[in-house]
């Protein structure tokens, strides 16, 4: 007997429907218990991380599993505008898709064509055989599925702020998030995120994606950065990352009960 399953609401769905910004984290340790324990934290949402993070498809579907008791939306960073890698992160059932160093219009639309299926986009047609449609269990899947995957592009470079506007009109794209470090590199300033210029780029971004109706979110890892990210209208943000808080955790124990470690010794 075969029973019907609905599928979570999408990231989409729950910023349209919440009254305040949507904190998350990254999850880039690519480890499945680290992004159970991070999803039973109390944020709103994670995002599993393909491009920088030792990912490949079956790590992401051990992490897409772990979290699904857990009431946070998982979004999936793939490693780039790659087709054929965006199908098959969609067909593991991830409903909420990141495409990552958007610079133009055209490749926001791209993007899009690449998680809609014909004859609105290129995605290729395997629900049946995948998670995504849980093998055929969810009703209606090949007609409905728009409305079980949101996209999100990433804007990355000066050329992309530049175009924040028409990435962000682009029909299908249901938000953009800001990426202060690789911004902050294509403008000479490698690695200085908070640079009043940087944080200037960033605010023209958020300001040309809202104009075009469009939620925009931004990662920052400084409290004082992020409040004020959040105050300039970001719908969500990323505030920490998993390998990033067990160093600086890892770093203060050693720290504390070790001493500051002796240059050309083994501490004290």
């Amino acid at each position: 007997m075969q029973l019907p399953v609905n599928l979570p609401t999408t990231f989409r769905s729950a910023l349209a429907a919440s009254d305040r910004p949507l904190v998350g984290m990254w999850v880039c340790s690519g480890s499945p218990l680290v992004a159970e324990i991070c999803a039973g934290s109390g944020l709103d949402w994670l995002l599993i991380d393909m491009e920088h993070g030792p990912n490949q498809l079956g790590s992401v579907l051990a992490q897409l599993q772990a979290v699904a008791a857990h009431p946070v939306s998982p979004l999936v960073r793939a490693p780039g505008l790659l087709p054929v890698m965006i199908k098959q992160i969609l067909d593991l059932g991830a409903q909420n898709i990141l495409i990552p160093m958007i610079d133009t219009a055209e490749q926001a639309d791209a993007a899009v064509r690449a998680v809609r299926y014909p004859p609105r986009g290129i995605r290729g047609v395997g629900s049946a055989l995948a998670r995504s449609a849980r093998w055929n269990r969810v009703d209606d899947y090949l007609a409905e599925a728009d409305e079980h995957v949101s996209l999100f592009v990433q804007i990355e470079s000066v050329t992309g702020v530049e175009n924040a506007a028409g990435i962000a009109a682009v029909d299908g794209v249901d938000g953009v998030f800001v990426g202060p470090s690789d911004l902050a590199a294509s403008m000479g300033l490698l690695g200085r995120q908070t640079h009043p210029d940087v944080v200037a780029a960033v605010r023209r971004a958020f300001e040309a994606v809202r104009g075009a109706g469009k939620p925009v979110g931004v990662n920052a890892f400084d409290p004082a950065v992020a409040s004020a990210y959040l105050e300039d209208g970001a719908s969500f943000v990323l505030v920490g990352a998993d390998v990033a808080m067990l160093a600086r955790g890892s770093e203060g124990l050693a720290e504390r009960f070790i001493g500051a470690p002796v240059p050309g010794g083994a501490g004290k």
